[in-house]
């Protein structure tokens, strides 16, 4: 619907701007972002990425996400949760990855809390996905004009109120935007990019974690 962000490639294919350029957004975008993660290990890696993400570019983090993965045990939470000090500065040593030791310590505390919500939900996602939109909450058509109107939602306002209520550091309201936008609790594919389509449909995998009942505002 806005050309000016979105880019046609040599196929005629038309994506968001953003996943355009350079290859490996590109792949992202096509293959990943607003796919459901539904994994508790991969839904704990979305998040606490995201936070390293603060304050630095999104590419950055992509490039070094293999380090990411190796140097925290693939992100699964009880691993992670018993990482120590020595963990710790084993981290702060690793130049393959962001030497930052509030959100290192943040991401070992976020495993711990997420430990704590599998045994009360018996998953992440089961957990998350109380947190979906309705259709009335959301625009009929995802424009640009849209999005960066909406960095933040009342859903990803409520969602990190809780997690911050729970324990959770380092998960804002736009950092949980953002992650809701990478695992496909919304779309935010622009209309008239191919794969907002696929996602679409994608996004039925929710369904069978969605039995409880939303909490649509921060209140």
């Amino acid at each position: 619907m806005e050309p000016a962000h979105l880019a046609v490639d040599d196929q005629g294919r038309a994506r968001c701007r953003w996943g355009a350029d350079p290859q490996i957004y590109r792949d992202y975008h096509d293959d990943e972002w607003g796919r459901p993660v539904i994994s508790d290990h991969r839904l704990l890696e979305k998040l606490c990425l995201e936070g390293f993400q603060s304050g630095l570019s999104w590419l950055t983090i992509l490039r070094k996400r293999d380090a990411f993965r190796s140097a925290f045990a693939d992100f699964e939470p009880s691993t992670v949760a018993d990482f120590d000090q020595t963990d710790v500065d084993r981290l702060l040593a690793d130049a393959s990855i962001v030497r930052h030791r509030g959100k290192i310590e943040s991401t070992i505390n976020n495993a711990r809390r997420a430990c704590d919500l599998i045994t009360e939900r018996g998953s992440l996602a089961r957990y998350v996905a109380t947190y979906r939109p309705g259709p009335a909450q959301r625009p009929e058509t995802v424009t640009w004009a849209w999005l960066a109107d909406h960095a933040t939602t009342p859903e990803s306002t409520a969602l990190a109120k809780d997690l911050k209520r729970r324990g959770w550091s380092f998960v804002g309201p736009t950092t949980v935007y953002a992650f809701m936008q990478s695992t496909g609790l919304v779309n935010d594919h622009l209309e008239g990019c191919w794969v907002r389509d696929v996602v679409a449909s994608a996004q039925r995998a929710w369904d069978a974690y969605d039995g409880q009942p939303r909490r649509p505002t921060a209140d």
